[in-house]
């Protein structure tokens, strides 16, 4: 069975447990506390697995992967059913481009080493750290905002009427907007295509509330 290097408030640990659950594969989780100690990613164990001192990781067999898109496309390589991925090269090149611009473009920016060197070396205050993390997720989602809206390849989901890769990398981040403060009342193409995919068992029991370290 699969393992999992998890920590339940990772969103993007969340994106490649939503794309398990989609897939109907059981794993094992292994809570990674980012926190606790000074951070359980931090410590000598960890790092000879993973020298990015990252998670999720995923072990499956001898292979221990890391870095969520790449996780995600072995997933979908490894187990193409059902799929994440729409047929048309221009469809999946699109998919594509929404799961990494919330990857590479919205989620480093506030994750969890930026914001504790922000407030731990910089020294900004409360005030400055809140408006650090609304400026990048309002900036990226006012972009996917507009091209989910003028595209016309979303549906219900953010292509079409199935979940995708985009969707595994969105709900994760719209929770990280919430659980940070973020208003995201400017964007209704966005809540709608989150509160539909909510609705959904797959993005439920990914959620970080439903996992076995949640706090």
């Amino acid at each position: 069975m699969m393992q999992l290097y998890s920590y339940f408030r990772s969103s993007a640990a969340f994106r490649v447990r939503i794309a398990l659950a989609l897939k109907g594969l059981d794993y094992d989780t292994l809570p990674v506390h980012l926190r606790r100690g000074g951070g359980e990613h931090l410590t000598a164990g960890f790092g000879d697995l993973n020298p990015e001192r990252l998670i999720p990781m995923l072990k499956t067999g001898d292979a221990l992967l890391t870095q969520s898109l790449a996780i995600l496309e072995y997933l979908e390589e490894g187990f193409p059913t059902p799929p994440l991925l729409p047929a048309a090269p221009d469809a999946r090149a699109w998919v594509r481009a929404i799961a990494a611009h919330v990857a590479c473009e919205i989620h480093p920016l506030n994750n969890l080493r930026v914001l504790q060197y922000l407030e731990g070396t910089l020294h900004v205050s409360p005030a400055q750290k809140q408006d650090w993390i609304a400026h990048w997720i309002q900036l990226g989602f006012a972009a996917l905002e507009q091209r989910l809206a003028r595209d016309g390849r979303s549906g219900r989901c953010c292509f079409g009427d199935a979940p995708t890769l985009a969707d595994c990398c969105l709900v994760p981040q719209v929770a990280n907007a919430r659980r940070l403060n973020v208003d995201i009342s400017a964007f209704p193409h966005i809540e709608r295509i989150d509160a539909h995919l909510m609705q959904m068992s797959a993005f439920r029991s990914a959620a970080p509330a439903a996992q076995v370290d949640a706090e």
